[in-house]
């Protein structure tokens, strides 16, 4: 049972050449990867459903426009649903050169996740002999991509999911160029054996594999939306003044009243009508009659 099934084996490459997974948003056992190291893992099948072996999604994210904190969240495109970040960015981009810029920073990327045995994490050594999730970009996806069902599959194919001595450990190589971490340089190695494993652990392995498609959940339209209008357009505060705001009118304005004293009520025209008998009182006190 070490070995992987060839129906397995197409049911994975299949599944992963259509790329329709269902997506999602944050899983607790991501296997954290840093610059300078090189993780030796090997990738499990997912045997309930070979084709969940992978699930892909994209992620939003930006440094929002009202805190400055690196904000994210994942598209619900992918299920056919509105996508309110994806649909302001696109806005964004037609608008002024300022809109450009901002659609600019939104920043929408591929993902992929794939449940992996660690064989050796050097920066966290507890990971070592544990079923963990690997998450990835472009540049994972196009070496596995090939492994299954490119240049290098007649040399790989099923081996990279084969706990047994005939499979490949995947080499994830971190390295840094510039501000950002690149994988380049990951590569598939020769077939070896893992210490320790047997049948019996390879099928407790197996069982013990992520549903990578329920891990997530996707936020809702109105959360995205709330996203939209306090990290990027940053109305939240505009908002909850303008709910206040009836609160503040509910209030008549004070009128001075002089308390037990008859109000005189005078009109524009009566004023006008007395200024003007005023004058006219005052040119026949100058005439001689």
């Amino acid at each position: 049972m070490s070995k992987i099934t060839n129906s397995m084996f197409e049911s994975i490459r299949g599944a992963l050449a259509a790329s329709d997974d269902k997506s999602s948003s944050g899983p607790v056992n991501i296997l954290k990867t840093e610059p300078g190291n090189t993780y030796t893992l090997r990738l499990l099948p997912y045997k309930k459903d070979p084709t969940k072996t992978f699930h892909h999604y994209q992620q939003h994210g930006w440094n929002s426009f009202a805190t400055g904190q690196y904000v994210s969240a994942i598209s619900p495109a992918i299920n056919g649903d509105r996508d309110p970040i994806g649909e302001t960015r696109y806005k964004l981009y037609r608008g002024n050169d300022q809109e450009k810029a901002m659609a600019g920073k939104i920043v929408r990327s591929e993902k992929w996740l794939a449940n992996v045995y660690v064989v050796n994490d050097p920066v966290n050594p507890d990971n070592n002999g544990t079923v963990m999730i690997l998450r990835y970009g472009k540049q994972l996806h196009k070496i596995i991509a090939n492994a299954i069902d490119g240049e290098d599959a007649s040399d790989l194919g099923p081996r990279i999911f084969d706990l047994s001595p005939n499979g490949c450990n995947f080499k994830v190589i971190v390295e840094k160029q510039g501000d950002f971490p690149t994988y380049v340089s990951s590569k598939f190695s020769f077939p070896s054996e893992i210490p320790g494993m047997d049948d019996e652990k390879v099928e407790s392995l197996l069982d013990s594999t992520y549903d990578l498609a329920s891990t997530f959940n996707i936020k809702s339209f109105d959360d995205l939306k709330q996203m939209v209008d306090e990290h990027i357009y940053c109305s939240a505060d505009t908002q909850e003044e303008e709910v206040a705001m009836p609160q503040v009118q509910t209030s008549v304005p004070e009128v001075p009243v002089v308390e037990n004293k008859p109000v005189e009520v005078t009109t524009p025209v009566a004023q006008e009508d007395k200024n003007e008998d005023e004058e006219i009182k005052d040119l026949l006190a100058g005439l001689d009659i």
